[in-house]
């Protein structure tokens, strides 16, 4: 039986390079903001769902994440119905990835992983966390961001603390040694203890 980790951390926390590392350890890894944005892409699944919905949101085809942003900043029902819309498509997209997936690991890099339940269902879970000096520096330092947008994603996400208490490993990105000796340590650990 395959082991399933759900990787997990709020923004600028390492999520992205953490999951990397498993990749490069040959260990699948199945991306929920990957998924959404094959869903988004022309042709995509949601797209049709998403124009139903807000027709200026798509865009030659395609469904525009920066009038979702907007509509979101101006319409408090927004968020929840693009999510009804979505998250079953992601869910999917997960399933399909579980139902092909070969090896005794797999990842599952989920966002929104303890505020979604989806914890719930995986053998074991992977918080990635850094200090909040880090994780401000890390964020405000990606092009186009700003300290509202950073306040407004990190309003919708459970707080570090929290996640922290619920999740079954944790690993503080303060370097990329560390946080690669930290991965294969916890395949080894994983191989060692669910064979």
């Amino acid at each position: 039986m395959t082991f399933r980790l759900g990787l997990t951390g709020s923004i600028g926390m390492g999520k992205t390079a953490t999951a990397t590392l498993f990749a490069e350890d040959g260990i699948p890894v199945w991306d929920a903001d990957a998924a959404v944005h094959r869903l988004y892409a022309t042709g995509g699944a949601a797209v049709a769902g998403i124009a139903a919905l807000h027709p200026a949101a798509i865009v030659s085809g395609a469904v525009d994440r920066a009038v979702l942003k907007s509509w979101i900043a101006s319409d408090p029902t927004a968020l929840a119905r693009i999510e009804a819309v979505v998250h079953p498509l992601v869910a999917a997209d997960r399933d399909a990835f579980l139902g092909k997936a070969t090896g005794d690991i797999v990842v599952l890099d989920i966002p929104l992983l303890f505020e979604k339940g989806t914890d719930a269902t995986l053998d074991a879970t992977l918080l990635v966390t850094a200090p909040p000096v880090l994780q401000r520096q890390r964020v405000l330092s990606r092009p186009g961001m700003t300290e509202a947008q950073f306040d407004l994603i990190l309003s919708r996400q459970m707080p570090d603390g929290e996640k922290r208490a619920r999740a079954t490993h944790i690993l503080e990105t303060l370097s990329e040694a560390s946080a690669r000796a930290y991965v294969r340590a916890l395949i080894a650990f994983i191989r060692t203890t669910h064979a």
